[in-house]
């Protein structure tokens, strides 16, 4: 078998048994790996309405054929599970070295089961697994979580854990991997954390077999010589800025979303550019395993304030925690950013939550002794003051790790949380953007960017440039666009692969480029017709999940403020989203009826009846 491992390590916790399982070739040609085995497993195994904080709940880690492969932005994993933020399904992913180890130690993936009397922590070391005692680990951060399993195993090991977050059950706590890189949304470290699974380490020296190594190499020099140019001479800067510099790009479309998505510009944005990252605390860039790109941050902050070095953070982490709280400090939003990695946070949804507190707070619905503070508009100090309460669970930090919705809907205006399916959304307006309202609102995890960005084509031109305000036949190209992420998480790739059109290189939507990778990797000969068929089979395995659990067309939804309130000033001034139009089309397009559930024709033609 090329491209694959062949096997899933399966992990049930209660029992302490672990043993390997084939991976079947018809489940390996029809879901390709990563996002699509965790949602084949899902639905093999798991009743949709399980409670995601029991026992009776199933994580599955997952990498794709072209994890560790060199491929460039190829070293990526998935967790996907049942969410306790939104009771959705997770497709959580993760970078680095972890992900690559991982498929080095012979294995395409892991499935844990069940539940740990005591808390453990996995070993797994080219063929060996052995789960060990982790009692002396649980309280610890992150960092010292790993560096302490690091010294108990190999030094060259990778290690993904959970913090003090995910043991307190924090809704949206992380699962952390290689110290700083996160698998971050919808609270993937809770689930661990109930598992009482503290962390998992690996140690892989096994060699990936290609089916043609000779087509591989060739396709993969022309691939990365479009990378090196793509990266340095975009508007996106990846190389240059990270992630970071997409705060101009939204700042000049008027989609940045600021206080709370009251308004769609940031007077303070100069201050918290990547720009600005880049000059005042850059100490180097960092890449994951076989990617020429490099888009992580290494940074330093001097000031005796706000003190401290590690990863990050991504322009995701920024908006969040920066306009979306009116902050301007930087050096605060660098420091918050290090405390929810240590803890073990996702810092979209913690940023979200603390700007729904804060307009709460500000219209008097949260006062502060529910808080023990003031909670305003531009604190700096309050952000990781809170973060840090929220990971241990002290104070209102109780209250904030349940995420926004909950915490809205505890004061009685759930209608400030600003989100999809209870998760809150990334940094892009829809009032400015409107296709990524649909990719919002029809996201199988909630608000996510992740699970198909429309901000390609709206914001940066790819495949081509499209009316960012314009609504219209943006149900079809949303669609593609997700058809595209999906065939990216399953194979092992980053969402970043596309940025190599950026510099004219032509790439449909549809997954040609990594339809040639696979086909040297793997030898399964994908026709393009049957790989779109995959992504195809792999989001309608999820709505199918989804529609099991209860969700439906009215989840399918966004926040009145999005779609009812005009935005109010900014290139985007008087601009509402146009959801329910795109929506009715979407389903078409999909043939979902109109409740937003796949044709019993559908799910037949697809394998799913």
């Amino acid at each position: 078998m090329h491209g694959y491992c062949g096997k899933m390590l399966r992990v049930d916790l209660t029992s302490g048994k672990i043993q390997e399982e084939p991976l079947e070739a018809r489940v390996i040609k029809d879901y390709i790996g990563g996002r699509g085995l965790g949602i084949y497993y899902l639905n093999q195994e798991l009743d949709p309405g399980v409670d995601p904080l029991s026992s009776e709940n199933m994580m599955v880690m997952a990498t794709g054929p072209l994890t560790g492969t060199g491929a460039p932005t190829g070293s990526r994993y998935m967790v996907m599970t049942k969410s306790p933020l939104t009771g959705a399904i997770t497709c959580s992913n993760s970078g680095g070295m972890f992900p690559t180890q991982l498929k080095k130690s012979g294995l395409d993936g892991i499935i844990f089961t069940g539940k740990s009397e005591e808390p453990v922590y996995l070993w797994i070391e080219d063929g060996r697994y052995e789960l060990r005692q982790a009692g002396h680990l649980w309280g610890k951060t992150t960092h010292e979580t790993t560096d302490q399993i690091l010294a108990e195993t190999d030094a060259k090991a990778r290690v993904a854990c959970i913090g003090p977050a995910g043991e307190r059950g924090v809704l949206f706590a992380s699962i952390m991997n290689d110290r700083d890189r996160a698998a971050g949304r919808s609270g993937v470290g809770a689930v661990m954390g109930s598992k009482n699974l503290k962390a998992i380490a690996v140690r892989g020296s096994q060699k990936i077999g290609l089916a043609d190594p000779d087509g591989f190499k060739a396709f993969n020099k022309s691939i990365i010589d479009g990378f090196k140019e793509a990266t340095r001479e975009t508007p996106l800067g990846l190389t240059v800025n990270g992630t970071a510099g997409v705060v101009a790009v939204t700042q000049a479309y008027g989609a940045l979303p600021t206080k709370n998505w009251q308004q769609g510009t940031f007077e303070g944005w100069k201050s918290v550019q990547g720009a600005t990252l880049t000059e005042k605390y850059l100490s180097t860039n960092s890449a994951c395993f076989g990617c020429p790109i490099g888009c992580g941050r290494k940074t330093r902050v001097e000031d005796p304030d706000y003190h401290g070095e590690g990863e990050g953070p991504e322009y995701e982490t920024i908006y969040a925690m920066g306009p979306n709280c009116m902050i301007d400090n930087l050096a605060a939003i660098v420091k918050a950013n290090y405390v929810c990695n240590e803890l073990g946070l996702d810092t979209i949804t913690m940023g979200a939550t603390l700007a729904c507190a804060m307009e709460l707070f500000d219209r008097g619905y949260l006062r502060e002794e529910d808080v023990g503070q003031k909670l305003l508009w531009g604190d700096g100090r309050a952000l990781v003051d809170m973060a840090r309460k929220t990971g241990y669970r002290e104070g209102f930090g109780d209250v904030l790790a349940q995420g926004s919705y909950r915490m809205a809907e505890r004061y009685g205006h759930p209608e400030l949380a600003m989100v999809t399916k209870k998760q809150e959304f990334p940094g892009y307006e829809p009032r400015g953007e409107q296709a990524m309202g649909l990719a919002y609102a029809t996201s199988p995890i909630g608000g996510s960017h992740m699970r198909g960005d429309p901000a390609y084509f709206e914001l940066f031109g790819v495949p081509k440039a499209m009316d960012p305000l314009q609504w219209e036949g943006k149900a079809r190209v949303t669609k593609d666009y997700q058809n595209l992420s999906a065939v990216i998480d399953a194979a092992g790739l980053c969402i970043f692969f596309a940025v190599r059109n950026l510099a004219g290189k032509e790439l449909d939507v549809p997954p040609t480029g990594i339809l040639e990778y696979l086909n040297t990797a793997t030898g399964l000969d994908y026709t393009l017709e049957e790989l779109i068929q995959a992504s195809e089979r792999i989001i309608n395995a999820e709505r199918k999940f989804l529609n099991a659990a209860g969700f439906s067309k009215k989840d399918d939804s966004l926040p009145a403020r999005l779609t009812r309130e005009p935005m109010p000033s900014g290139p985007a001034k008087g601009q509402v989203c146009h959801l329910e139009e795109m929506l009715e089309e979407y389903y078409q397009i999909r043939n979902w009826d109109g409740e937003g559930r796949p044709t019993r024709e559908r799910l037949k033609e697809l394998g799913l009846e």
